[in-house]
């Protein structure tokens, strides 16, 4: 089992391989998650926006590099180039840092909507439940991030 494991984190898969090497099964939940918070807090008006707009500058770029990530690994792009494992866990640590630099404005944003829901009413309770669900849904996609990252690493010291 161990030996099986240290080959597979030891190269870079193409194809279908991707849905099922570790760290490039995170690929899918990545985008997932990162698509709702991206939906989510394009749904909410909030203010400030200030920090809304990094949430959804950090969301989207990390959606659109992951996408292309994606279709590079799964299309071979990758083969007889050195240096994929290293920009691989360089990408993931980029996006592991950004979406905890978004989360924790977007964190501290609801919580100053809750004091502010009371007096605004329905809808603004609306929109702080929203965006309660996509603080969870950012610090998932930062935890995913994160844990590729880690296995990325061990990847490339593997490599």
């Amino acid at each position: 089992m161990a030996a099986a494991t240290a080959q597979t984190m030891g190269s870079l898969p193409s194809g279908i391989g991707i849905c099922t090497t570790v760290p490039d099964i995170f690929y899918l939940p990545e985008l997932i998650f990162g698509g709702l918070v991206w939906i989510l807090v394009a749904s909410t008006h909030v203010k400030p926006e200030n920090p809304q707009g990094w949430v959804m500058f950090v969301s989207i770029f990390c959606f659109v590099m992951t996408f292309l990530w994606l279709i590079i690994f799964a299309c071979g792009g990758h083969k007889n180039k050195s240096g994929w494992a290293t920009a691989d866990f360089v990408y993931h640590l980029l996006a592991a840092l950004f979406y905890l630099s978004a989360s924790v404005p977007l964190a501290t944003v609801t919580l100053d909507m809750r004091n502010n829901t009371a007096v605004a009413g329905q809808n603004s309770f609306r929109y702080y439940q929203i965006d309660i669900a996509a603080v969870v849904f950012s610090y998932v996609a930062s935890l995913l991030y994160f844990i590729h990252c880690v296995l990325s690493a061990i990847r490339w010291k593997n490599f």
